[in-house]
């Protein structure tokens, strides 16, 4: 048995595989590129003219169309003790992967009494890069009887996990600066049953008696929203949903005999188009 191995081993170092090879390595060259075609093949064979505007059309369709879309994220009907309540919050946008012009809407109002609190946003959008967007513009709230307009700037986009915020800066037309920060994140259950939770954070750098804000974090919102995508574009949804109003916001809404906390169970529906 002995032998054999050696014959093995001997053979293996007289293979030319094994064997060392004084070949001089190949030199890299320094010629230059040859230069890329300019010419399309396809001309040689169908109109010029036509390919070149089929060619304009797809690098319009690739990256420079314009296209838009309409969002509902919530249009709900507040069941709470005292009297029920409802609240929408939507934005629509149109324009390119880069430039955008958006309207953002969102407010509450208690049955019967009309809306309590509403604002309108006109922004211009900018890509910061594939996850966040840069929004100027402004804002007008339409509260009964304390209007108020604000320069507003701010930004959206996804966080790491996939977890939606949004966050902007007010400056109104009386000198007051109030601050907002959005988030939700939506945790598939399935592929049509989904879950988020959602939070809504208020703050103002000074009390603004007349609308009933304090300075400090004025006011807070916290919910947790299942729905069902029948289709994508449509979901109605059920949840429960805690909002209150803290520090001076809290003491100025006892002073004019108004809640301070309250707690819903809502239903609504969140749709796209």
């Amino acid at each position: 048995m002995n032998r054999h191995l050696w014959i093995i081993f001997g053979l293996a170092l007289a293979s030319p595989v094994c064997a060392q090879t004084d070949q001089p390595e190949s030199e890299v060259g320094d010629t230059p590129a040859p230069a890329p075609p300019m010419d399309h093949a396809a001309d040689a064979i169908f109109d010029p003219v036509s390919m070149a505007a089929a060619r304009n059309t797809l690098r319009h369709e690739a990256g420079r169309m314009t296209s838009y879309s309409v969002v509902f994220n919530l249009a709900e009907f507040r069941v709470q003790r005292g009297r029920d309540a409802y609240r929408w919050d939507g934005e629509g946008w149109i324009g390119g992967d880069i430039n955008r012009f958006v309207l953002k809407t969102e407010g509450e109002g208690a049955v019967g009494l009309g809306v309590e609190a509403g604002e309108v946003r006109a922004l211009y959008s900018r890509a910061l890069d594939p996850w966040f967007n840069l929004q100027v513009g402004v804002r007008h709230d339409f509260e009964p009887g304390q209007p108020r307009s604000y320069a507003s700037v701010g930004f959206e986009g996804l966080a790491p996990y996939l977890v939606k915020l949004e966050g902007a800066l007010f400056l109104s037309d009386k000198g007051d600066v109030l601050a907002r920060l959005e988030g939700s994140y939506d945790e598939r259950i399935t592929q049509r049953l989904i879950l988020q939770p959602r939070a809504e954070l208020n703050f103002a750098a000074q009390d603004v008696p007349a609308n009933g804000i304090g300075s400090g974090l004025s006011s807070a919102e916290l919910g947790l929203r299942l729905r069902y995508e029948v289709r994508r574009e449509f979901a109605p949804y059920v949840g429960i949903s805690w909002e209150g109003k803290l520090g001076d916001s809290a003491r100025f809404a006892r002073a004019a005999g108004d809640g301070v906390r309250a707690t819903s169970l809502v239903f609504g529906v969140r749709a796209w188009f």
